[in-house]
């Protein structure tokens, strides 16, 4: 990440830099190998926008640069050993994965392998609205957003909107790849009359060292007032209801919906966080420290942005769901954020899960989790 993306570089044996062998404002995202016979490293990158993945070949001496993918969207490749061919994995928000042998020479498809084409006419039948791509200007920055509309969307009604996120440093949320497990609900939620969209905001990844790393010894700050920032301009909308507006997310992501429930309590009207930190000090060395260094050297970094230290900022509706056996996130997180709520006397929802870990499944657990979920969202949003 020298030149601020980060990019391939090749060195001589001894360690001296021979050359910057890919450059530009974007990133490579994944190295596939280098093929000493044609001299050639195979690498994966979203220099067609930061939402997508495409296949690179190009010289080691930077020379000779080749797109081998051709559909735009999220591809992948396995490469065999001697770099003669590559299958391709593809897939895009309305196209589910699909699998195709390719000459690694020039990328021409030679075989199609799988296409998911029942999967994909299965799906269509729903006739879900579309996810739409875009970007938001908020606090300087163009932010990576898609959004769901209700079926049948009407541009003179005001909707709801729900806002997921996860915002954790180097992440992403807003790609254009098949559908996540989550993206059915956000379906069901748009047919129920509900718009929901996704944000992501600074820390996150795949726009450049500067733009992840500004929240560097501050987790959550600047995250937080871009989701409020953002929040308050979809809610300027014709089509949004600015009185109706939530907010949810699961593990970091529920650290910072209820950081936003709390330090938003004007623009957010509802959040659920699902076993979310509440304060770095309770989560592990190895994570916490590589961004806010030690408790010791910046206490600010640990206490400014933990939501218990001031519960009375709440003012709207707040479900706090965590497992009782989470050994990510351990549930000492959300009893303290409880009895901080308490103690301020603010009413709240709360939902444990007995013996269940961060990921809150098992049984007809994830149903169950899922149900209480969608009833609060319709009772409070």
């Amino acid at each position: 990440e020298k030149d601020g993306y980060n990019h391939i570089y090749h060195y001589g044996s001894e360690g001296k830099l021979k050359t910057q062998v890919t450059k530009g404002n974007w990133e490579v995202t994944n190295y596939y190998g280098y093929d000493e016979k044609s001299k050639t490293i195979y690498y994966q990158s979203v220099e067609n926008g930061s939402i997508n993945r495409d296949i690179y070949s190009i010289k080691i001496n930077g020379s000779g640069k080749k797109r081998l993918s051709s559909k735009t969207g999220s591809n992948s490749a396995a490469f065999s050993a001697n770099f003669t061919y590559f299958i391709n994995t593809f897939s895009n928000a309305t196209t589910p994965p699909e699998f195709t042998l390719h000459s690694a020479k020039n990328g021409k498809k030679l075989k199609d392998l799988k296409d998911n084409s029942r999967l994909k006419v299965k799906v269509d039948q729903y006739a879900f609205s579309p996810k739409e791509f875009s970007t938001i200007n908020v606090n300087g920055n163009d932010l990576n957003m898609w959004m769901i509309k209700p079926k049948n969307f009407d541009p003179n009604k005001e909707y709801p909107l729900l806002l997921y996120q996860y915002s954790g440093p180097g992440s992403q949320s807003v790609a254009n790849r098949w559908n996540g497990s989550n993206d059915y609900w956000y379906y069901m939620l748009a047919q129920e009359g509900y718009i929901v969209a996704c944000v992501d905001g600074r820390g996150t990844g795949y726009k450049g060292r500067d733009f992840k790393k500004v929240t560097y010894l501050n987790l959550v700050g600047l995250e937080t007032e871009d989701q409020i920032a953002a929040a308050r301009k979809l809610g300027a909308l014709d089509y949004v209801d600015a009185k109706r507006i939530g907010i949810w997310g699961w593990s970091f992501g529920g650290h910072m919906s209820t950081n936003c429930l709390l330090k938003g309590n004007d623009v957010f009207s509802m959040a659920i966080a699902v076993a979310p930190v509440t304060s770095w000090r309770f989560y592990d060395t190895i994570y916490t420290e590589r961004y806010l260094r030690t408790p010791q050297e910046n206490p600010a970094g640990y206490d400014d942005n933990s939501p218990f230290n001031y519960p009375e900022l709440l003012k709207g509706k707040y479900l706090l769901v965590h497992g009782s056996a989470d050994d990510n996130v351990h549930v000492q997180n959300a009893m303290r954020m409880a009895e901080a709520l308490i103690q301020a006397n603010k009413p709240f929802d709360f939902a444990i899960y007995p013996d269940k870990n961060h990921g809150i499944y098992g049984g007809n657990t994830r149903l169950h989790l899922y149900n209480k979920m969608t009833d609060f969202i319709k009772e409070n949003l």
